[in-house]
């Protein structure tokens, strides 16, 4: 309790700091100066009716969460939806995915705010996706008697040691919570070490995501302007991870092939151009919206929520984020398009997931950007291999399907 009292003091300490902060991202992504009444808890949501409040803090939760909010629709059709998030690109990527449901930002985890909040929407219930664990508004949800879900949970080892050192303020808000889902068994046992009441595991919501059909669709229109080149895609790369690659492809002999890099963030894109043409590589972007020159040897995929599209174009996918210490992005949506996957070191915020891949033969490990590119340039040269690799992933999500019906059929035990 002492510790939540003065985590509650910090909130309107820091109040100006993030609004330096806020104010500093805009510089690169103007988004962040939008809607800064909700951040603040100024703009509060509209009660009433049969309310069911998912928090996904930004892109990938917010995917992860539509084969399960499909499935609460199914089970609760007069429920109304209200997702939250805390970054611009969630926002968006909830405002295409969720058009009948109320899209806004969650405030920042201030005590007096996050309680008015849950007093203004009356929820029937919140769904936390992932590790989103905030104190005050789990406790704010526990003293209204709004039941609190942490679904399609994961813990990761170097997260679990991170949390350790603030158990005093984690045990107490993970002993408030109703249930929790987990995706692994692993996940499971952290959480429950840590203080979650007896997590179930229910899988992984993200092996229930189908890739969207005008994804696919747009994905050979994409293929149409390669004109027939091989094409590596380097997805959700981070920050450092395209200068590696670049590097490694401006040194090997790829021929004729393109090479794909599609930033994580949005605000990245004119920073990773810059990159390309430091090198002196031909670079096009996908925003020109025209058929690939003959000399361009560097696409950049500068645009929102077209990511399936780009598996759907590729021969071979590197996922981001594994490279350097970032733990990895979904290397699922790439198997699910049945494209084959590379991967760095570093997985551990997909640990289950990679190592079921490897296994299922729908992905190789690389240790660097040398290793990327020569893995990349064999496979784009063996089109049997490709395909085994693609047939692969396509079984390998499908054996893991059926995380939304569980978890779904967990909260109505709790609900009814």
């Amino acid at each position: 309790m002492m510790a939540r009292r003065l985590y509650s003091l910090l909130w309107p300490l820091a109040t100006p700091l993030i609004r330096h902060y806020l104010r500093r991202r805009a510089r690169r992504a103007p988004a962040y100066l939008e809607h800064w009444d909700e951040r603040f808890g100024r703009n509060l949501p509209q009660g009433g009716g049969d309310v069911i409040w998912l928090h996904a803090v930004s892109v990938g939760e917010t995917r992860a969460a539509l084969p399960l909010v499909r499935a609460l629709q199914q089970r609760y059709p007069q429920a109304r939806f209200v997702i939250t998030q805390m970054t611009p690109t969630g926002r968006a990527t909830a405002e295409q995915l969720y058009p009948q449901a109320e899209v806004r930002y969650l405030p920042y985890d201030n005590a007096r705010v996050m309680r008015r909040f849950v007093a203004a929407l009356r929820p029937r219930c919140v769904l936390l996706m992932e590790t989103e664990l905030w104190p005050n508004l789990i406790d704010a949800c526990h003293r209204a008697a709004v039941p609190a879900f942490l679904v399609n949970a994961r813990l990761s080892e170097k997260s679990l040691r991170g949390y350790r050192r603030i158990a005093r303020l984690i045990t107490p808000a993970l002993g408030q919570l109703r249930a929790v889902a987990a995706q692994s068994a692993d996940d499971a046992a952290r959480l429950a070490a840590l203080g979650a009441p007896a997590p179930l595991v229910c899988g992984n919501t993200k092996y229930d995501f189908t890739p969207p059909a005008a994804q696919l669709v747009l994905g050979g229109q994409l293929r149409e302007r390669l004109g027939g080149r091989p094409l590596l895609l380097c997805a959700s790369t981070r920050d450092g991870e395209e200068a590696l690659i670049l590097d490694a492809w401006q040194a090997a002999a790829c021929g004729d092939a393109v090479l794909l890099l599609v930033p994580r963030h949005p605000e990245r894109f004119a920073t990773v151009a810059a990159l390309v043409e430091e090198r002196g590589l031909t670079l096009q972007r996908r925003s020109d919206n025209m058929p690939l020159r003959s000399d361009t040897r560097v696409w950049l995929g500068d645009s929102m929520g077209e990511l399936f599209a780009y598996y759907a174009a590729a021969d071979v996918a590197f996922i981001g984020g594994s490279l350097l210490d970032f733990g990895a992005q979904n290397l699922i949506e790439a198997a699910s398009c049945g494209v084959p996957v590379l991967l760095g070191p570093s997985t551990y915020n997909f640990a289950e997931a990679s190592a079921l891949a490897l296994q299922a033969g729908a992905a190789l490990t690389v240790a660097d950007a040398a290793q990327l590119v020569a893995t990349a340039l064999a496979l784009l040269h063996d089109a049997p291999r490709r395909a085994a690799m693609g047939e692969a992933g396509l079984a390998f999500c499908a054996r893991h399907r059926g995380a939304s019906e569980r978890i779904v059929a967990l909260l109505a035990q709790h609900l009814s």
